[in-house]
């Protein structure tokens, strides 16, 4: 390997090495829980769902860059492995502080890699300007602060703790938004964080993965599963023909541009994420993912022509308006279904009660954004420290700088 390239050998494989001895520490410690783990539940067709849909739909849909698609799907591969194992750790920690109660089994495994959403989608923001080593620390730091977040909903505000794991668009939107504020901007010539025809049919590959499975991430741990599957189903399929239809308006020659119908169609599944469990009237779920799909493409306009460049800010798969924005959607529908639903109920004599429902829920939501933008930017700081190796605004976006290529090897 030329002398230009830095090797990741010293650093890297110790780092996952350390990890990994940790990850087995902690199931020898606790042998007779992982059984439950491995035992017949009916969790275990919803929890695969979920599994491919992190695996398979975010690892191709972070294929957007045209020399970046071995790093956007291996590196999320080793995120995700190593991160449903830390997440598990982190839950143990929580039930020894006995913060949290002890769920194990399927339960358990299942909010792990659901709470990995969360990194997945923070990785889009900071896409091929983290090296590995960065990618994973980022990914420890934000499954912990995560999980503190969620305990402070659950503790404080009494948010039950399925409703605290949804706001995991949320955190890992702005999370990630804010982490890639604090890392040196590309220099306006390089053109490799541009996409191709090719990267840009991965890429929609992965959205069609993630669409196919997100009934299942929104119901597997709602109480109401029926209407939960429905509900997002319905958000779904609007905010997709909504997406086609928004694009070919808002194009300059009437054409569907490949960046609306990679964003826009995932909107109504992150709306509907706070309601779709206790929504009984399927026109609304309809509405919302109609909404959804309208802010996504509008604000995918306004953020990268006026708030991007004058915050210097550079989301390279705009996961901030693609999660960011629908989720923000999501909280307030579900203040103001909140307040019409119980308003109707009490026939409006019971204000006080009703104001303390609506001052939870914007308490939930404002506890989680703050948290995710404040430990963001601290988590970006770190990440540029000169010991985690930082690269290069010239090697960005390059897959040569982390994986072997034979055929290259002649040139090099």
């Amino acid at each position: 390997m030329p002398s230009r390239y830095l090797s990741f050998r010293c650093s890297l494989p110790w780092l996952i090495l350390l990890l990994q001895t940790l990850f087995l520490i902690r199931f020898f410690l606790r042998f007779p829980d992982v059984g439950n783990i491995y035992s017949p539940s009916d969790f275990y067709p919803e929890f695969q769902d979920v599994n491919h849909m992190v695996i398979f739909g975010f690892g191709f849909f972070l294929m957007v860059l045209r020399r970046y698609g071995f790093s956007s799907t291996g590196l999320n591969f080793l995120l995700i492995v190593l991160g449903v194992q830390c997440s598990v750790l982190v839950e143990d920690l929580f039930i020894f502080l006995r913060v949290q109660q002890h769920e194990g089994g399927m339960k358990s495994l299942a909010k792990a890699v659901v709470s990995m959403t969360a990194v997945a989608i923070s990785t889009g923001a900071v896409l091929g300007k983290a090296n590995p080593v960065q990618l994973i620390v980022m990914s420890l730091v934000e499954l912990i602060i995560f999980y503190m977040s969620r305990c402070i909903n659950r503790t404080f505000l009494q948010v039950p703790d399925s409703l605290t794991l949804m706001h995991v668009h949320l955190f890992g939107a702005y999370f990630g938004v804010a982490a890639t504020s604090r890392f040196p901007e590309a220099p306006p010539g390089l053109d490799k964080n541009r996409s191709t025809p090719k990267s840009d049919l991965f890429s929609l590959l992965g959205t069609v993965f993630v669409w196919v499975f997100w009934p299942s991430f929104n119901s597997i741990l709602a109480d109401s599963k029926r209407e939960a599957v429905l509900n997002t189903y319905f958000a779904l399929a609007v905010s997709a023909v909504a997406a086609f239809m928004l694009s070919a308006l808002t194009s300059k020659d009437g054409k569907f541009r490949m960046t609306h119908i990679h964003s826009a169609v995932l909107a109504g599944g992150v709306a509907i994420s706070y309601t779709a469990h206790s929504i009984q009237h399927p026109w609304i779920a309809m509405i919302l993912g109609l909404l959804g799909s309208v802010i996504t493409i509008l604000g995918s306009h306004c953020l990268q022509r006026c708030f991007n460049p004058a915050f210097k800010l550079q989301d390279t798969s705009g996961v901030h308006f693609t999660f960011g924005l629908p989720a923000v959607l999501g909280a307030v529908a579900a203040v103001v279904l909140c307040v019409v639903e119980k308003g109707i109920s009490t026939q409006w004599n019971n204000l006080s009660s009703l104001g303390y429902l609506v001052f939870v829920d914007l308490g939930a939501f404002c506890q989680t954004i703050s948290t995710a933008l404040i430990t963001g930017l601290i988590t970006g700081l770190i990440l540029n420290i000169k010991l985690l190796k930082t690269v290069h605004v010239s090697k960005y976006f390059d897959d040569q700088f982390y994986w072997e290529f034979p055929h290259l090897s002649v040139g090099f």
